[in-house]
């Protein structure tokens, strides 16, 4: 067997060794084996989590194998959790697999404390009364759930946790966290001993940027009042200064400050977002707080005293031009600044734990070291209880996504026929409006050959009843689009099922590692035009 940092070295480069020993610990389990589960739990054995147990009572049909690669022809008629859970197994090794043959919808009714055994459980087409059944089991057992469902040309993936915590979100782009607007004691003296005005062109050319950025930004203070550039015209004007000091036009170091300068411009102290972590109820912490929010107190009393109204520092810094004694220097600096601060927050965690009486060290100096790194970056996701998005979904949200003016394109046969942008919150009311069908008729809207014209006229009456029951009664919702959801005929398409298995996984992912943010709201793939829309209901 491969070494797991062979065998896992990409991804490992994504979420490092702690995501993956986080993956490693986890414990799935998959409702329905048809091809949106199978999808996404091939991605999660593929990436090495821990254990996979398959619940799925269905034996596999002729028509499966049309649509679901992990079943064949000599299957037809056998378990089908049990071919797919072998074929999984097949793929990784390392993970243990098992299934049971019994039907998730039972399950639910009979053994809700089943659930509770793992860390995420992965729900694909469950119907609406199921979905809210299992909201409620895996919310009073703290379990994350995550809804996939793949229906015709669309798709559905939903998040719902109580709570999820992120400390290292990895935004895609943010600030440096340099402190150029506000320099602390050493590193303006170490500025100090850096002469701009030096006649040695190598030395000129080697400053690194933000030694130029210190100096310029105490010159330009010492003249403007102790104020910073703040206009556009004075933005401009600090730029010319610091093109002024160039020696030569080739000096890189200069042409970086010059297009880093907004970093001396931007607004000091910590983000709105961060300000709602800090001032969010939770952070009054207690005996059964979690080791996220102690961290959080620590800190909201770290920026109010040490960090004078700032976070800890992150203590690393961008590559730049510059000679490597300067940059090493400017490095240690750096990382000093951010040694003191993490000691300081190391402190009061332990301050904290001991008043609510729980052991000092409980917390690790890895995880603080990590909070502090990141204090600027964290992100906490609430998710409403699905009942609750059934019942009574955000009304003006709603409305709104009902009668978006934009609009997408519908091709058939040689027509081109126009369907509003709306697509993603009509087919959100249309697949409800099917599952209310399905309960009222038991089949689904155009699953029998020879019913189409009733099937249409009894899901359009089922949709504007259902409209109507969330207050969107002003809200017409295409007949195109109606008459395609009963042409889907509740099948489950292949392609449609991978991508929607692609989504999932990824936020499988990112629950059980901590890392990066999940998505909010209810996830709508709408195959006609590939497009998608988070609806936040």
């Amino acid at each position: 067997m491969a070494e797991p940092k062979v065998k896992y070295d990409r991804q490992l480069r994504i979420w490092g060794e702690k995501g993956q020993a986080a993956l490693e610990k986890a414990s799935i389990c998959l409702l329905n084996c048809g091809p949106t589960g199978s999808e996404t739990l091939k991605n999660l054995v593929l990436g090495g989590v821990g254990s996979i147990t398959i619940v799925d009572g269905s034996k596999v049909e002729v028509g499966d194998l049309g649509n679901n690669f992990m079943v064949d022809e000599s299957s037809v008629g056998q378990s089908k959790a049990e071919w797919v859970c072998a074929f999984l197994q097949e793929l990784n090794d390392a993970v243990k697999a098992k299934f049971i043959e019994e039907h998730p919808e039972e399950l639910i009714e009979t053994n809700p404390s089943f659930f509770s055994q793992f860390t995420l459980v992965i729900a694909t087409q469950l119907v609406e009364d199921s979905m809210v059944k299992l909201d409620r089991i895996c919310r009073e057992a703290n379990i994350s759930l995550i809804f996939a469902r793949s229906y015709g040309l669309m798709g559905l993936v939903r998040i719902s946790v109580k709570e999820h915590t992120v400390i290292e979100s990895k935004p895609d782009h943010f600030l440096d966290d340099l402190r150029l607007n506000d320099p602390w004691p050493e590193l303006r003296r170490f500025a100090e001993t850096v002469d701009l005005n030096t006649t040695d062109a190598v030395v000129h050319k080697h400053t690194p940027y933000i030694i130029i950025l210190v100096k310029m930004a105490e010159e330009w203070a010492n003249t403007h009042g102790g104020k910073l550039p703040s206009t556009r015209e004075e933005k401009k004007q600090f730029k010319d200064l610091i093109k002024s000091k160039m020696i030569t036009v080739d000096e890189e170091n200069y042409k970086e400050a010059m297009e880093a300068s907004f970093k001396v411009f931007s607004p000091q102290g910590i983000s709105p977002n961060l300000q709602k972590i800090i001032n969010d109820s939770c952070s009054e912490v207690d005996s059964n707080s979690s080791d996220f929010w102690v961290m959080v107190a620590a800190l909201k009393e770290f920026i109010a005293s040490e960090g004078g109204g700032e976070t800890p520092l992150e203590g690393s810094i961008p590559d730049m031009t510059s000679s490597t004694e300067l940059y090493v220097n400017l490095q240690k600096t750096y990382q000093a600044k951010a040694e003191v601060d993490f000691l300081v927050m190391e402190q009061r965690v332990k301050n904290l734990l001991k008043k609510i009486n729980r052991d000092p060290a409980s917390i690790s100096q890895a995880n603080i070291k990590s909070f502090c790194r990141n204090a600027r970056k964290l992100a906490v996701c609430r998710y409403r209880l699905v009942e609750d998005e059934f019942n009574s979904p955000v009304q003006p949200e709603l409305q709104k996504y009902l009668t978006d003016e934009d609009y997408g394109t519908l091709q058939e046969a040689n027509t081109l026929k126009v369907l509003p942008e709306n697509t993603a919150a009509g087919l959100y009311i249309l697949l409800r409006a099917a599952d209310r069908f399905a309960a009222n008729y038991n089949k689904f809207p155009g699953q029998f050959d020879g019913e189409m014209d009733e099937d249409i006229s009894r899901l359009k009456s089922t949709a504007v009843g259902l409209r109507n029951d969330l207050g969107c009664n002003g809200s017409a919702i295409s007949e195109d689009l109606i008459n395609e959801m009963c042409r889907y005929g509740a099948s489950e398409l292949h392609v449609v099922a991978a991508f929607v298995g692609g989504v999932a996984s990824q936020e499988v992912i990112k629950l059980i590692t901590r890392q990066f943010i999940p998505m909010s709201g209810t996830f709508i793939f709408n195959g006609i035009d590939h497009k998608s829309q988070l609806l936040l209901l």
